[in-house]
């Protein structure tokens, strides 16, 4: 059996940094109400000009760089994100493009939070049967264009950012993706949602969220997807490392993990430095903890995610 190995990863921020501070001074709001509800203490927002096309490639050099690749090796380029350079073509036919590549197929994914799981899926089913070889899964958004910076209840919550991993079929191995489970439920749309934007409306739209009620459905959703996706892989809690979660809010992480009987010391948490990026966190997440050292070759770890959609998912795999 063919199996989907990480055998690279990488990310990339913008340089600018916003911090709660910075913020407070435009919002009524203050550093210690956004901490305590949120965790975040600092969001990067990308510079006039840049383009999610621009950190997508960004992280993708580092993910091939961390693999010992180069562009001539990937056959699959999938790029998750709600905020696309254009309406088309696909971002990751830009990046594809970028990256000197003329060999292969590459194509987006509308998951928003929930992107990254969703693309790792389709890329993970599209190596096993033998469709790419090699592929460049990437996270990538720039929510600071579609941000309100009026509305307190989500300017303060977002950021821009990309991570990428590249994921090699290999046979005859006990690493790779295990197993992973995704959902949708679109009776939920109104609860997190951007009320306008490129296509069939013509108009440009901005973030809006019902912030109480995704809470609730996140908490619930992504317990339920993480206990299917273990044991669809065979496994038990205790049989996890290291569990790299969407980078949303970390009352949800905490609440998540509690609901699943998780020590707090095995969630990666970096949505301080970075806020929700997305389906962009879920990668820089993973790239932060294989590059610190906590995440190992052997480990076994557990993605999880939850966006508007609603949408949520889990991938399982040994690392």
């Amino acid at each position: 059996m063919r199996r989907s190995v990480i055998i690279g990863t990488g990310s990339a921020l913008p340089p600018a940094i916003v911090s709660n501070a910075d913020l407070c001074e435009r919002l009524d709001t203050s550093d210690a109400w956004i901490v305590e509800r949120t965790g975040i203490c600092e969001r990067r927002i990308a510079a006039d000009g840049v383009v999610t096309s621009d950190l997508a490639l960004e992280a993708a050099q580092r993910a091939l760089e961390a693999a010992g690749l180069t562009a001539a090796d990937i056959d699959l380029v999938i790029v998750a994100t709600a905020t696309p350079d254009q309406t088309f073509p696909a971002t990751a036919t830009i990046v594809q493009a970028r990256l000197g590549m003329k060999q292969g197929a590459a194509f987006d994914i509308a998951a928003v939070c929930s992107g990254f799981i969703y693309a790792l899926t389709v890329a993970d089913a599209m190596l096993k049967v033998g469709q790419a070889n090699r592929a460049l899964v990437i996270g990538a958004e720039l929510f600071s264009r579609i941000l309100d910076w009026e509305d307190r209840a989500t300017a303060v919550l977002f950021g821009d950012g990309a991570g990428a991993v590249v994921l090699e079929a290999r046979a005859g191995t006990e690493r790779g993706i295990l197993a992973s489970r995704i959902h949708s439920d679109g009776r939920h749309n109104g609860l997190l949602y951007v009320d306008g934007g490129p296509g069939s409306t013509g108009t440009v739209g901005k973030v809006r969220m019902k912030g109480r009620e995704v809470f609730r459905h996140a908490v619930q959703n992504l317990a339920a997807v993480m206990e299917e996706t273990l044991a669809a892989a065979g496994l038990e809690t205790g049989d996890i490392d290291w569990v790299i979660p969407h980078q949303a809010n970390a009352r949800i992480l905490d609440s998540t993990a509690r609901k699943l009987g998780l020590p707090a010391d095995k969630v990666v948490m970096t949505v301080a430095g970075h806020a929700n990026t997305s389906a962009a966190s879920v990668p820089l997440a993973l790239d932060t903890a294989v590059r610190d050292g906590r995440v190992k070759p052997g480990d076994v770890l557990l993605l999880e995610a939850m966006g508007g959609g609603f949408t949520w998912g889990a991938v399982a795999l040994r690392f």
